[in-house]
């Protein structure tokens, strides 16, 4: 199955940013491929408009560029983008977990560790799709605790340039580790120790660290073979 079958009618626009962010993560939809809406929206089974929509959301989040009249295509990895991205990210979590640990619940902290349940599941199923999933479900319980809209949208805003790094880390045995991480992190928050609790989460996005240079190593080689410089843009020559 790919991501690219048709997808139910409700929640149009969402399934098909769902669908499309899902080929462009997984390399269905590798760095460089033109995208054309009609194209894309015959695949989904849907309308050209949610499909459009879908795109301008992911040409928002730096995963698809767009010249109008000229060209869309899913954007090429920038591994200084994505190395800002893990760093607002990381500090977004660790702030979350110190606001959300003195308000977390019982029904909180069990939502975490039915999340982190699933997250094995999936690494046992060898599914990063499913891992992903978990994983936000895990974290989004101290950001809703800890109530900051700010935090959450920026979150939000920065998160899908990570979905690369997430899918190679949780391919990988590497991703046990982070299991490990997250039972740390619930004991920490059920014990109410704050610097601890901060401490893990910010050792769980770290561990996205070894993924960005990977991520930059290939940019560099794929520039290196086709004579760009990393990020797309052209390499410079002797005298240029």
């Amino acid at each position: 199955m790919t991501a690219l079958e048709p997808v139910p009618r409700r929640l149009l626009r969402d399934k098909a940013y769902d669908a499309l962010l899902e080929a462009i993560v997984s390399g269905e939809l590798p760095p460089g491929q033109k995208l054309h809406d009609g194209e894309l929206a015959e695949r989904l089974g849907l309308s050209r408009a949610p499909v459009r929509q879908a795109l301008a959301r992911l040409t928002a989040e730096r995963l698809v560029v767009s010249k109008p009249q000229s060209y869309t295509r899913v954007a090429p990895v920038v591994a200084r983008e994505i190395r800002d991205a893990l760093a607002v990210v990381q500090a977004m979590h660790a702030l979350a977990v110190r606001a959300a640990v003195p308000r977390l619940t019982g029904d909180d902290l069990a939502r975490m560790r039915a999340a982190n349940d699933a997250f094995v599941r999936a690494l046992d199923a060898e599914d990063p799709a499913a891992a992903v999933a978990a994983d936000d479900a895990l974290h989004a319980v101290p950001i809703v605790a800890g109530g900051n809209e700010a935090l959450a949208e920026t979150v939000r805003r920065y998160t899908p340039l990570l979905r690369r790094l997430e899918r190679r880390r949780f391919s990988s045995t590497a991703a046990r580790a982070s299991a490990a991480r997250h039972d740390a992190l619930i004991d920490a928050c059920a014990a109410g120790d704050v610097e601890t609790a901060v401490a893990l989460s910010g050792a769980i996005w770290g561990g996205l660290e070894a993924e960005a240079a990977a991520e930059e190593e290939a940019a560099e080689e794929a520039a290196a073979g086709t004579g760009a410089a990393p990020g797309g843009a052209p390499a410079r020559t002797a005298g240029s």
